[in-house]
């Protein structure tokens, strides 16, 4: 039983072949620079690798160059298309639609619906969807929509203090994101802990970053809210901002909203407050180099972090366990080391020896600390991959 799970960006495809039955991933690969003259389109099987370089006009070429790939009469991992039971995409907003479904209109349509709230997103998707709707009428395709994990969040926690009309006709509403990667680190955590009733915080930081609360295995609060510009800096989109500031700004640099809009998520996050780059790696180096506002982006970066710990841990009335996953938090010693920089009043206590070698899946924290400290890569692939089986009526063994 073969998943082929997607993950798109706005210039980047990337995807994961599952076989559901050993839970191995069968290959995987990526198509970058999308909307460039020329692409990079990468796959690794096995042991067999291959790039080839073409133009990717859209998402809909990226998926055929993938495909091309997959059946390659020599190395490929399948015969052709129709050995796929299913492709699975991380999609990100449904609005009234948070879950996992087979698409269909209706589901395009609630795409569609949340366009303006997911604009780098929810247009690829569709697009992509609609092309292999076309081309495999007979492979069925599920939205697996990143809102799932989050909809067990109280509404105390997911309301907005705005005119009620708001909330129950426009859906809006804080949505949070990134579920699949936080409900990998709630089933992972389980088995490594060996309980089912923990309190975690998960960090999935990265180019786009947020916090959840968990309590045993289910959301009960999280950092984004309606869409996934909110909540901590990004790489370069602003995070949680004062929506009053905006006439202000628009005011002085006579930028119409749609502009203003853009820049706030494009120019904005840690590439604004540095002005040199968006990337925690970029800025580590930097800032060691002696660049203050690339240490002041690091330090607001991690002070936000801090911020929705504190509210998290009180929400839970203590916490089991910290886990940082994510290319930033499995990957930056500094920023770990930040957060959890003088917490030991509240018995969180990072070994800075484990901390600084910390590889792969690791427990980081102190023998005295009453938390526990992890980093754990996460997978969201393989969750989208399940969650596309049980929508078929269907079971990973």
């Amino acid at each position: 039983m073969l998943v082929l799970v997607a993950n798109l960006g706005s210039t980047s495809f990337k995807y994961r072949l599952f076989n559901m039955d050993s839970g191995d991933c069968l290959a995987r690969g990526a198509v970058e620079r999308i909307g460039d003259d020329e692409s990079r389109c990468s796959v690794t099987i096995g042991d067999w690798s291959d790039t080839m370089v073409m133009p990717v006009p859209d998402h809909g070429v990226a998926v055929a160059a993938c495909l091309q790939q997959l059946t390659d009469p020599q190395h490929g991992a399948i015969a052709e298309a129709g050995q796929v039971a299913a492709i699975g995409f991380k999609a990100v907003h449904g609005g009234r639609m948070s879950g996992t479904f087979v698409v269909d209109d209706d589901v395009l349509d609630a795409m569609a619906e949340m366009n303006a709230a997911a604009p780098a997103h929810n247009p690829p998707y569709i697009a992509a969807m609609k092309l292999l709707r076309q081309r495999f009428p007979d492979l069925p395709l599920v939205a697996a929509f990143e809102t799932e994990f989050h909809r067990t969040i109280p509404d105390s926690r997911s309301t907005y203090a705005i005119p009620k009309p708001w909330t129950d006709e426009f859906q809006v509403r804080r949505w949070g994101f990134h579920g699949a990667s936080h409900q990998y680190i709630a089933e992972r955590m389980a088995e490594l802990l060996q309980r089912d009733d923990a309190k975690l915080i998960s960090c999935h930081l990265g180019g786009s970053s947020s916090l959840t609360a968990i309590r045993a295995g289910q959301s009960v609060m999280t950092t984004m809210g309606m869409t996934p510009q909110t909540g901590l800096p990004q790489n370069n989109r602003v995070g949680d901002f004062d929506p009053f500031a905006l006439p202000l700004i628009m005011q002085r640099t006579g930028d119409s909203l749609d502009v203003t809009l853009q820049r706030l998520a494009s120019e904005g996050g840690l590439l604004g407050i540095s002005g040199r780059s968006g990337d925690i790696r970029d800025l580590e180096q930097a800032a060691d180099a002696g660049d203050t506002d690339s240490q002041l982006a690091l330090d607001v970066y991690v002070e936000e972090i801090r911020r929705h710990l504190g509210g998290m841990m009180v929400a839970l009335g203590g916490v089991d366990a910290i886990v940082f996953t994510g290319g930033i938090g499995e990957n930056s010693r500094r920023v770990r080391r930040g957060v959890c920089a003088d917490l030991e009043s509240f018995g969180i206590v990072l070994d800075d020896a484990m901390n600084e070698s910390a590889d792969d899946e690791t427990q980081l924290s102190a023998d005295d600390s009453k938390t526990q400290i992890w980093t754990v890569p996460t997978n969201e692939e393989w969750i989208v991959a399940k969650r596309a089986m049980k929508a078929l009526g269907r079971h990973a063994t």
